[in-house]
């Protein structure tokens, strides 16, 4: 049993909210009193995301975005403070993966697209998330990283290193931004049965079997789970937590 916990009156935005770990998110928020502001490139999937949720007599926006465009960024922070009046939590979880490649063959376009989304995206998030928060003087902001932000795979470079880069902002903004009243952290999560990962196994660039074995709790990680780490990280109980990158990987990399 996951804790429970009060958001009410408080405002959280979830990127990538349509599905998986983002949609579990953004349903732990709102079940927990928060008015949410779900965001997502896929407009259908919002929609339905959004729809779900407000027949479940939440409060929630759901807003278009693309997070490799900073304008689009800028505009869903913008339509949630006009909305709601502030922001006190962000999730930052918008990413992609791409197939397993030699690092000397991996085409430029691909790094620069896992680029502009999983580091670039958190990076434009983060900064428009925090020029509404510090106008508070409180808040609090979960990037999703990786385990690959913690370690290195054959064959995933490019979307390792924007892993790591997640981390390194995290860290940095952490510092920066801890004597304004702002928290800032991070999670690794392992594994975890999302869509994304289903995709993955089906294409033949994850074999489940080994998934499971390389985590020693000899599972994938529920998107539930990972919602509940980002509670707990925004919550009171996080008070004294800042600039972590938190593993929710089965024990994965305590190995």
């Amino acid at each position: 049993m996951n804790p429970s916990y009060d958001f009410a009156g408080q405002v959280a935005l979830v990127t990538g909210a349509s599905s998986g770990m983002g949609l579990a998110t953004a349903r732990a928020y709102a079940e927990s009193g928060a008015a949410v502001v779900l965001t997502d490139i896929n407009q259908g999937a919002l929609r339905a995301a959004a729809a779900e949720l407000s027949a479940a007599g939440h409060q929630v926006l759901p807003v278009v975005c693309d997070v490799a465009d900073e304008a689009s960024v800028a505009a869903a922070v913008r339509a949630g403070v006009e909305a709601f009046g502030r922001l006190d939590h962000a999730f930052n979880n918008a990413g992609i993966q791409v197939p397993p490649c030699d690092a000397a063959d991996e085409p430029a376009e691909v790094f620069d697209r896992v680029n502009a989304i999983n580091l670039r995206g958190v990076w434009a998030c983060m900064k428009h998330e925090l020029a509404q928060m510090r106008t508070q003087g409180s808040g609090a902001i979960v990037n999703n990283s990786s385990l690959g932000g913690l370690v290195g795979l054959p064959g995933r470079a490019a979307y390792h290193a924007t892993k790591h880069g997640v981390i390194g902002l995290t860290r940095s903004a952490a510092l920066e931004y801890a004597p304004r009243g702002i928290r800032i952290n991070a999670i690794c999560p392992g594994t975890i049965a999302t869509p994304m990962v289903t995709d993955m196994i089906a294409k033949g660039e994850l074999d489940l079997d080994l998934a499971r074995a390389n985590q020693p709790i000899n599972r994938l990680g529920t998107p539930e789970e990972v919602a509940a780490s980002v509670l707990w990280l925004t919550s009171p109980g996080a008070g004294f937590v800042t600039g972590v990158a938190l593993p929710v990987d089965g024990g994965y990399t305590a190995q």
